[in-house]
């Protein structure tokens, strides 16, 4: 007998609804439900993702046992076990290695979006260690951070049809990063009579939607902000009462920003002056002016902390803070947040000591995190830790490379494929390839997962529970029910962390039997039960505006959550960690040497900026290559220029190019797309899944994977944060003769005998 049941698909952050047709057990159909969150048709008809969760469900390359490995890494010998076989020798293995070395030997890596994160990092901090690495310093996070900084708590876009008079979109392209309900109000507002203005140095399908296009050069984004800071000081279009009232430092960043007229910023940005003019006043003149940003400007290195800094100084002196049509300071939840599911508090002041951020990213770090949250929690609100403190890769690749300042010896690994997500691949790989004990929880035998000692099975989207809450920092979760149990012997990621800590003296930390169970309570402290949220597809409460207005416990505006009660155009709290007080442009970062360049130059090559984090539908992770239908659409590794930039290399479309740094090299196929010249554009996670797993090809990752030419150096990096660069960096390009491997009839194929 056929039965209809809800579901969610988790191939974004988005969790769109479904309704599952389930016989015997096994999902035969899915189709949207318009009924739940997000209530929108066309969302799913443009689309190319969801489709993937019934297509993974029975994928024949999916892992569906637990998985141990018998010979030499990355031979793609395996024997299955038992779930009770793995779980104990993994818990007999780690509790062995922190006796010898303390629980720090232990390191996390986590991606998403098909994942929930609290999990592991509640797993890590009741173990004792503080070494989580995640996506944090490059996604999301340094936003975050300078938000909280500046204001006391994180701001959103709230777009308001009719009221916001002008959006600006900044280095994000949601046409195909995840063709959201974003998407489609963008498209709206384009329609409208407001003023849409995008910066990205590509000519993306948002851009071709803009009122204005401004293609600065990569990385040069601080230095357009304060640009347009200047412009509406110069030209009057400060909301002075605003800034009189609830801003700290408006003359100091008058003065700061007086250096960065529109011909300095045209000369470092390459943008014209007039359009830095028009931008400045379309968004100084609004009535209410909005703003989001995205990886472009979160992944631009030592230049990421300042752009955020200059934008949020942008957002104050036009005063489009916590007002409607403008930005909104989100609420904090009604419902258990993330850093107590975290259990953040577990973690031992004595093993907080032992994160290897402290002394080189002050704000990235248990002791930046703690001096930040009692600024936050005046106002009730905490911060999630797990972003904001994790670790640096580079930091924990040296302790796994040299045993300093302690050997780092097992690595648990889930939702990611680091060998081909991570900066500076071949080092990542020399590195894990060393470890004691590398465990990996995946849906497939990924180049990282081929290597690993363990790779246990995880369920996917419609086969878990979905409560998605914005990263803990918003007043909202959507998602709904598992439609299924899942298949085979997969486990949610939930079950596989409780089930290793109960093996490991945490029993009492995890008091809910399922993801389901820990769902169910998160929500009942904003008394919600879970039917009610599975019935909807989401729990939500309208934020309030202007809350720094609203009495405190003193009858006195309560203000914002910051050091002096006031928006920190001068950041005290940064000053006090001896940070910038003022953002300000850092130099560029280059991974290419003179020696390389005049090569490569010889060789009738050239010097290109490239960038490596934009998404293209379908695609959105490296895991997502799998589907045959995906790689049917977009087959080969490709690396975009401008047809100008093609016709000065003497290059065409089709052409087989190598891209280079001074850490390693990767071959693309030639294609040319609108954007700025001097640019180069290169596809981001590349792999051959359908090639055997392992050695000596690793599915392709050593031909055609960017982050072969990139790297994760601390010193590098943004000072406070310690963000890297994937964007914004110097390479050089020629043109290649021959075949790439995945073009000759002999490229190894998958042997699916080793995946029962």
């Amino acid at each position: 007998m056929a039965e209809v049941r809800r579901t969610n698909c988790h191939y974004c952050g988005y969790c769109c609804a479904f309704l599952a047709t389930v016989e015997e057990g096994r999902v035969t159909d899915l189709v949207p439900d318009t009924t739940r969150y997000p209530y929108d048709e066309r969302i799913l008809a443009g689309c190319r993702r969801w489709r993937m969760n019934l297509q993974a469900l029975d994928d024949p390359a999916r892992v569906n046992h637990p998985l141990r490995r018998v010979g030499e890494r990355g031979s793609n010998e395996w024997e299955q076990v038992s779930w009770d076989e793995a779980l104990d020798d993994i818990a007999a293995r780690l509790s062995a290695l922190a006796q010898e070395h303390g629980p720090e030997t232990l390191a996390s890596m986590i991606g998403g979006p098909h994942a929930s994160f609290w999990p592991l990092h509640r797993f890590m901090n009741l173990f004792g260690s503080p070494n989580n690495m995640g996506i944090g310093q490059i996604c999301w996070n340094p936003r975050i951070w300078m938000d909280a900084v500046t204001f006391g708590w994180t701001v959103e876009a709230d777009i308001v049809p009719g009221l916001t008079d002008c959006l600006f979109i900044w280095g994000t392209n949601p046409a195909q990063s995840d063709n959201s309900a974003f998407w489609r109000s963008i498209i709206q507002f384009s329609k409208s009579d407001a003023a849409l203005v995008v910066i990205d140095p590509r000519r993306t399908q948002v851009a071709a939607l803009a009122d204005l296009w401004l293609a600065p050069r990569p990385g040069t984004d601080c230095t357009l902000a304060l640009g347009l800071v200047h412009v509406v000081i110069r030209d009057g279009l400060v909301d002075q009462a605003f800034v009189d009232a609830w801003c700290h430092g408006f003359g100091e960043l008058a003065e700061h920003v007086r250096p960065f007229t529109p011909d300095h910023v045209a000369a470092v940005c390459d943008v014209a002056a007039e359009d830095v003019v028009r931008a400045a006043h379309l968004f100084g003149e609004a009535r209410a002016a909005a703003l989001v940003s995205g990886r472009g400007i979160d992944q631009v290195g030592p230049n990421v902390a300042p752009t955020h800094r200059a934008i949020c100084c942008l957002r104050a002196v036009t005063g489009n803070v916590d007002r409607p049509g403008a930005c909104v300071l989100a609420e904090a939840s009604d419902f258990v947040p993330e850093v107590e599911l975290e259990m953040t508090d577990a973690l031992a002041p004595e093993h907080r000591a032992r994160c290897l951020n402290t002394p080189f990213t002050p704000l990235q770090c248990y002791d930046g995190y703690e001096r930040l949250r009692p600024l936050t929690e005046r106002l009730g609100r905490t911060l999630p830790a797990r972003y904001l403190t994790s670790a640096h890769p580079d930091l924990v690749l040296r302790a796994m490379e040299t045993g300093e300042p302690y050997p780092v010896r097992a690595l648990v690994v889930n939702a990611t494929n680091p060998l081909l997500t991570y900066a500076d691949t071949h080092r990542v790989f020399d590195a894990l390839k060393g470890l004691d004990l590398l465990v990996v929880l995946e849906y497939y035998l990924t180049p990282t997962a081929s290597i690993a000692d363990y790779v246990l099975p995880i369920a996917g989207a419609i086969e878990r529970p979905i409560l998605q809450v914005h990263g803990g920092v918003a007043n909202i979760g959507y998602g709904g029910p598992a439609a299924v149990a899942p298949y085979y012997e997969r486990k949610t990621d939930y079950d596989v962390f409780r089930e290793l800590g109960l093996r490991l003296g945490q029993a009492d930390a995890w008091p809910e039997g399922s993801l389901a169970d820990a769902f169910a309570a998160q929500l009942a402290r904003a008394g919600m039960d879970w039917d009610t949220y599975c019935a909807t597809g989401i729990y939500y409460r309208p934020p309030a505006f202007a809350k720094h207005e609203m009495p405190g416990p003193d009858g006195s505006p309560q203000g914002f959550a910051t050091t002096t009660g006031k928006i920190e155009l001068a950041s005290e709290f940064l000053d006090a960690l001896g940070g910038p007080r003022l953002p300000t442009p850092q130099p560029h970062v280059t991974l290419c040497s003179p020696e390389l360049r005049q090569r490569v130059k010889a060789e009738g090559g050239a010097c290109l900026t490239m960038i490596t984090g934009s998404r293209k539908q379908p695609y959105n992770a490296s895991m997502y290559f799998n589907n045959p239908a995906f790689r049917a659409t977009s087959p080969v590794p490709v690396a975009e220029v401008s047809p100008a930039t093609a016709e000065r290399c003497g290059l065409a479309a089709g052409d087989h190019v190598t891209l280079a740094t001074d850490k390693g090299e990767a071959r693309f196929i030639l294609k040319t797309a609108p954007m700025r010249d001097g640019l180069v554009n290169v596809d981001y996670g590349w792999w051959h899944p359908e090639w055997t797993p392992g050695a000596p090809d690793f599915g392709g990752l050593w031909e055609c994977n960017v982050n072969c030419l990139t790297s994760c150096s601390v010193e590098d990096g943004e000072a406070m944060i310690g963000t890297w660069s994937y964007n914004a960096i110097d390479c050089v390009m020629k043109k290649t003769d021959g075949t790439l491997s995945f073009e000759r009839d002999e490229a190894p194929t998958r042997d699916e005998e080793t995946l029962s």
